[in-house]
C-alpha cells in the first residue's frame, strides 16, 4: 500500500478517504481537520490526516476537498480494545483485545505492526469517525444553520446535511489481486476463500458469502432427486406426495444445519460473543433536542407515538395499496394467458406454441420492474418514519419489501394452484419466472455495473496515461484514490439476500409440482458466486467491514418461508385426485385430516428446530470455559486488592 505524509512528517498508511463538497468553507475544514487530528483527552480523534495532492491528470473539475485518514499503530491498537475487537489468543481461543494483555495474543510480534488486517484498521478508523463528538460548538464553523449539539456525531452531522460527500475505506491492490485469484478468476470446484473474504471485506460479506456457497450444496439433493421425476415424467401425484415430504424435512433440516455452521463460523471468526455496541442515533434522525435518559447526553428526540401514527396511517395503507396494484397486474396477465391459450387452440402452430410462453415473460420482466419501484418506495417511507437506530430501521424496511417481493413473485402462482387448479399452467409459469428473473438479475447486478464501471475506469486511466511519461502499471495515489471514489457505492448485503430468499420460496413452495427448479437455482447460485465475487472485486468501491455473527434478520425470513412451504405442499397434495379418491364422500373430512397431518408436520417440524442445538456442543464448552476463567480472573483481582488493602492498614 502506497503511503502518504501528514502535516507533521510522519509518514502513514491512509486508510479512509473523506470526501467533503468542493464548496465546503475554509473554517469549517480546517475545524474539522483539527478535531480529527486532536489529542483523544482533548475530545479528538488523535488520527493522521492529510490533503489528497492533485494527481498528474488533474482537471480543473476535480474536487481539491479529498483527504486520506490514518492511524499510528498504538492508536490503532487502543481502537481495537475500544471496539471490543476479538482476536486470537496464545491458547487458541477467541478473546477480546486489550493492550494490557497484548503479547498474550497469537500473532502479535514486536510493536504489532501486522497483527490487524486492514479491513479491522478501517473499521477502526470509521468508528473513532462516527464517534468524535461535538463539544461546546453551537454549529459548524461557516455555517450558521447547521447546528451542533453537544455530545452528538459531527460526522453524521456532516453527512446529513451534505457538506461530507463520502467516506470510503481504501481497496489494498496487492491483496485484492491475491484474493481476486483465488476466489473468481480460475475456474475450480473447491471452496470459496472465506477466511480471505472475511479478512480483506469483514464478516458481514463473509457470512453472506458463507450462505450462498451452504444453500448452493443443500440444494443438491433436492436438484438429484429432480432430474429423474422431470425426465421420466410420472404423472400422478404420488410422486407429488413423496418429494413434498422429502422437501419438508429439508427445508427444516437445512436451516438448523446452517445455525450451526453460522456458530462455528462466528466463533472462528471471534465475533460470536462479541458484546453489540451502544447503537448511536442515525446520521437522517431529527427531533426536538432533550436528553437521553440512557446516556444523560444531549440529543434530539422524536416521539415513539407520532413515529406509530406515521407507520400504521401512512406505511400500512401504501403497503396495502401496492399490494392491490400487484393483484390487478396479476388479474391482466391472466387474460393476456386466456387470449394466447385462444389463439393457440384456433389455430396450433410453432409460433403460437412460443406465443403461450410470452405473457408468463412479459408478466416476469414486470414483476422485476414492480419490485424495483416499490424497493425505493419502501426506503423513502422508512426514512420518512423516523427510526432513531439503523437496526429498526433495516428491521421495518425488511418487513416492508419482504411482504410485497413474495406477494408480487408468488401470488400468481397460489393463485394457479389454489384457484383455478391448472397443474400444467403452474409449473409452466413457475419455470418462466425463474428462468426470467434469473437472467433479469444476473444482468442487473453484474454486467451492466461492470460495462459502466469500464468506460469510468478507462476513461480514468487515459486521462493518466495523456499526461504520463513513465509507462508502469501501478496508478500513483492521487489517482487511484479519485478512481476508487468514482466507483458505484456497494449497498450492502440487503438485496443479495432478498434474491436469495426468493428463490429458497421457489424451490420450497412449488418445487414439487417443478422438480427441475432446484437445478435451476443450483446453476444460478454457481455464476451467482462468480458474479457477485467479481463486483465486488472489480465494480464497487470497498465497503466498511461489518462485525456481524450471522445473517441476522434473514435467518428469520427464510425460517418464516419454510412454514409457508408446509402448508402450501399439504395443501397441494390433498388437491390431488388421489386423495380426493379417499374421501368420495366428503370433502369437509378431506380439509380436516389434510389440516391435521398438515398440523401434525409443523409440529414434528418445530421439534426437530429443538432438537438440533443452534451452537455445536464443543464450542458451547469453549465458550462456558472462557466465562469461567474471566470470572476466576475477577475473584483473584478482587482478592489480590482486598489483601493489599489490608497491608496497607
Amino acid at each position: 500500500m502506497m503511503e502518504s505524509v501528514d502535516s507533521s512528517g510522519s509518514s502513514f498508511t491512509p486508510l479512509v478517504v473523506l470526501e467533503l463538497s468542493s464548496d465546503t468553507k475554509e473554517e469549517a475544514i480546517g475545524w474539522l481537520l483539527s478535531r480529527i487530528r486532536d489529542q483523544q483527552r482533548n475530545g479528538g480523534a488523535e488520527l493522521l490526516v492529510e490533503q489528497l495532492e492533485p494527481g498528474i491528470a488533474a482537471q480543473e473539475k476535480d474536487n481539491p476537498n479529498m483527504f486520506l485518514v490514518g492511524a499510528s499503530q498504538q492508536r490503532l491498537l487502543s481502537g481495537a480494545e475500544d471496539v471490543g475487537l476479538f482476536k486470537e489468543f496464545s491458547d487458541g481461543s477467541m478473546r477480546g483485545f486489550t493492550c494490557a494483555n497484548k503479547h498474550n495474543f497469537k500473532d502479535f510480534k514486536g510493536d504489532g505492526d501486522s497483527f490487524l488486517s486492514m479491513a479491522e484498521c478501517q473499521y477502526i478508523v470509521k468508528h473513532e469517525l462516527d464517534t468524535l463528538r461535538a463539544r461546546d460548538e453551537t454549529h459548524v464553523p461557516g455555517y450558521a444553520q447547521v447546528k451542533l449539539y453537544p455530545g452528538k456525531s459531527i460526522i453524521r452531522r456532516l453527512q446529513s446535511k451534505g457538506i461530507l460527500i463520502q467516506m470510503f475505506p481504501l481497496h489494498e491492490k496487492e491483496e485484492l489481486k491475491r484474493l481476486s485469484f483465488s476466489w473468481y478468476k480460475k475456474v475450480k470446484l473447491s471452496l470459496q476463500p472465506l477466511d480471505d473474504i472475511r479478512h480483506y471485506y469483514g464478516e458481514g460479506q463473509a457470512f453472506y458469502f458463507g450462505f450462498l456457497e451452504y444453500f448452493t450444496f443443500a440444494l443438491v439433493p433436492m436438484a438429484l432427486i429432480g432430474v429423474p421425476y422431470y425426465l421420466f415424467d410420472w404423472e400422478g401425484y404420488d410422486k407429488y406426495v413423496i418429494f413434498a415430504a422429502f422437501n419438508l424435512v429439508w427445508c427444516t433440516v437445512i436451516l438448523e444445519l446452517w445455525k450451526r455452521c453460522s456458530a462455528s463460523l462466528a466463533y472462528h471468526w471471534g465475533t460470536l460473543s462479541r458484546k453489540k455496541a451502544f447503537e448511536e442515533p442515525r446520521p437522517g434522525f431529527h427531533g426536538v433536542l432533550g436528553f437521553n435518559p440512557v446516556t444523560g447526553r444531549e440529543e434530539p428526540l422524536y416521539p415513539n407515538a407520532k413515529r406509530q401514527l406515521r407507520i400504521y396511517l401512512v406505511s400500512v395503507p401504501f403497503v396495502l395499496l401496492c399490494l392491490y396494484l400487484s393483484l390487478y397486474v396479476m388479474m391482466i396477465y391472466f387474460q393476456m394467458e386466456g387470449w394466447a391459450l385462444t389463439v393457440h387452440d384456433e389455430e396450433p402452430t410453432f409460433w403460437t406454441g412460443i406465443l403461450l410462453f410470452i405473457p408468463s415473460i412479459i408478466y416476469a420482466v414486470v414483476i422485476e420492474i414492480m419490485n424495483l419501484i416499490y424497493r425505493y418506495a419502501a426506503e423513502f417511507l422508512t426514512e420518512w418514519e423516523n427510526h432513531r437506530l439503523e437496526s429498526s430501521y433495516q428491521n421495518h424496511l425488511v418487513l416492508k419489501v419482504l411482504v410485497f417481493n413474495f406477494f408480487n413473485c408468488f401470488a400468481s402462482l397460489f393463485y394457479i394452484a389454489f384457484v383455478m387448479q391448472d397443474m400444467v399452467l403452474l409449473r409452466q409459469s413457475l419455470a418462466t419466472l425463474l428462468i426470467t428473473s434469473q437472467i433479469l438479475n444476473q444482468f442487473m447486478e453484474a454486467f451492466l455495473p461492470y460495462w459502466l464501471q469500464r468506460r469510468r475506469n478507462k476513461k480514468m486511466i487515459h486521462k493518466v496515461r495523456k499526461r504520463k511519461t513513465l509507462e508502469d502499471k501501478e496508478l500513483p495515489l492521487a489517482e487511484q484514490v479519485r478512481l476508487e471514489a468514482d466507483m458505484s457505492t456497494y449497498l450492502g448485503t440487503f438485496d443479495d439476500y432478498l434474491e436469495l430468499f426468493l428463490l429458497f420460496g421457489y424451490v420450497s413452495l412449488f418445487s414439487c409440482v417443478y422438480p427441475l427448479a432446484a437445478v435451476l437455482v443450483v446453476l444460478n447460485n454457481i455464476t451467482e458466486v462468480y458474479s457477485d465475487a467479481f463486483k465486488m472485486c472489480r465494480v464497487f468501491k470497498r465497503p466498511f467491514s461489518d462485525p456481524a455473527a450471522n445473517i441476522g434478520v434473514w435467518q428469520l425470513a427464510f425460517e418464516a418461508m419454510s412454514v409457508i412451504a408446509v402448508v402450501t405442499n399439504f395443501a397441494l397434495i390433498g388437491m390431488s385426485p388421489e386423495v380426493k379418491a379417499y374421501f368420495p364422500e366428503s370433502e369437509t373430512q378431506l380439509i380436516l385430516w389434510t389440516v391435521a397431518i398438515e398440523h401434525a408436520l409443523l409440529a414434528f417440524k418445530f421439534l426437530l428446530a429443538f432438537l438440533i442445538p443452534d451452537v455445536p456442543k464443543h464450542i458451547q464448552i469453549k465458550l462456558a470455559r472462557l466465562e469461567f476463567e474471566s470470572l476466576e480472573a475477577l475473584k483473584k483481582k478482587k482478592m489480590l486488592e482486598a489483601s493489599e488493602l489490608g497491608k496497607m492498614q
